[in-house]
């Protein structure tokens, strides 16, 4: 999956969890983090070796969560390196979400080139993209079990630290549910908060085999967008001509936050594949600008990028070498969409005449200069009729 967009899963800033820890181009970050190591173990009353501690109960459980971890991370040995880099990352992202929230700003100079204003404007987005990357994420439970040194009075922190990580990377989504259980990693969060929707497609028995016009033609063929009330893609249906579809934000991050979310369903057996069936649905309808103008004008989608052929380009990337299992959840659409779109009326009348009326009557004046060329065009040939017809008299 790298191959579609490199950079999606390139950390750039700050290293978060084992796998880029040590990179030379995020080494810079490093200071912040024991900076902001010291503040929480300053304010808590705790001592650093009561944090290692804390971690060092679920050790087990945070190596298993990396796959291929390096023996240089693993084992009784080499876990006191693990476990400090754990507690020194797991503090760090607590204090960015906490600031970010307005909490904990007055522990840091005015000028601090991350917790300060001026660092939350300048260095933190930077810090968000990062958490989304597939290969960069810390365990939920590592900062559930530092939360609690610091709070052992905080009975619901799973509620409270999956809101808050999803409150940090996007407040456009809905919260999970008290009682949903704690997520994964950030991640999971936000791809949780995505997909969660009333209206869950469930999976059919249809062949996927069904390919479908773009945007724009099944616009001129009498299918409708509508915009969903909700962004999660489980809420996409097409019924009495309309096609429902959630409601996003294109904008920088998007292709981070897809990418990453596609790249996580491929490596989870259990989480299906909602949102790569998504991304290639869109795939499929939007081939062109037009297509995208058209969905920005139903509500569909709101384009920050400015730029319809970005918008294009970035789902032709994503889109690209999948292919629909039997059975998925979107089949179905796929279906009766193909089904609506092919069928007798809809093709053979519905398609032309909306075609033609929009083309020449859009406007009074098109429909206008239609009917003068028209008469014109008539008139020319009576015209030519007429003096064939003189010609032939007169040589008689």
């Amino acid at each position: 999956m790298k191959g579609l967009s490199a950079g999606a899963y390139k950390t750039r800033t700050v290293s978060l969890g084992p796998y880029h820890h040590g990179d030379p181009d995020l080494l810079p970050m490093e200071v912040h983090k024991r900076r902001a190591l010291r503040h929480v173990v300053r304010r808590s009353g705790k001592t650093a070796r009561e944090f290692a501690a804390a971690v060092e109960e679920v050790a087990e459980q945070l190596e298993g969560a990396y796959a291929d971890l390096g023996d240089e991370w693993r084992g009784p040995g080499n876990r006191s390196r693990f476990l400090q880099v754990m507690a020194t990352d797991g503090c760090f992202l607590l204090e960015v979400m906490m600031a970010a929230a307005g909490e904990h700003v007055g522990d840091y100079a005015p000028n601090d080139p991350v917790f300060s204003r001026h660092g939350l404007l300048y260095t933190v987005p930077h810090i968000r993209l990062d958490m989304v990357i597939m290969e960069n994420q810390l365990p939920l439970l590592l900062l559930q079990k530092i939360m609690a040194l610091e709070n052992p009075n905080n009975l619901n922190n799973e509620f409270v630290i999956n809101r808050m990580v999803l409150m940090f990377l996007s407040s456009m989504l809905r919260p999970l549910p008290a009682g949903f259980g704690l997520a994964l990693h950030p991640l999971d969060v936000i791809r949780r908060s995505f997909l969660s929707s009333q209206d869950k497609i469930t999976s059919t028995t249809v062949d996927n085999g069904y390919i479908i016009p773009s945007a724009y033609e099944l616009y001129h063929a009498g299918i409708r967008f509508k915009a969903g009330n909700t962004i999660s893609p489980r809420c996409i249906s097409f019924q009495n001509g309309v096609l429902t579809m959630p409601r996003f934000v294109m904008d920088d991050s998007s292709e981070y936050f897809f990418l990453n979310m596609m790249a996580f369903e491929r490596l989870h057996a259990g989480a299906g594949n909602d949102v790569t069936e998504f991304v290639q649905f869109l795939g499929s309808i939007l081939l062109s600008a037009q297509d995208v103008k058209l969905l920005c004008s139903e509500g569909v989608i709101e384009n920050i990028l400015h730029e319809d052929e970005v918008v294009v380009g970035m789902f032709k990337r994503l889109a690209k070498d999948f292919v629909l299992v039997r059975g998925s959840a979107i089949g179905l659409v796929y279906q009766q969409v193909y089904m609506y779109f092919w069928s007798s009326s809809c093709r053979n009348i519905t398609y032309w005449l909306t075609q033609f009326v929009n083309t020449y009557f859009h406007t009074p004046w098109k429909a206008i200069s239609l009917f003068a060329g028209t008469v014109l065009l008539v008139l020319s040939i009576v015209q030519t009729v007429y003096a064939v017809l003189s010609f032939y008299r007169k040589k008689d």
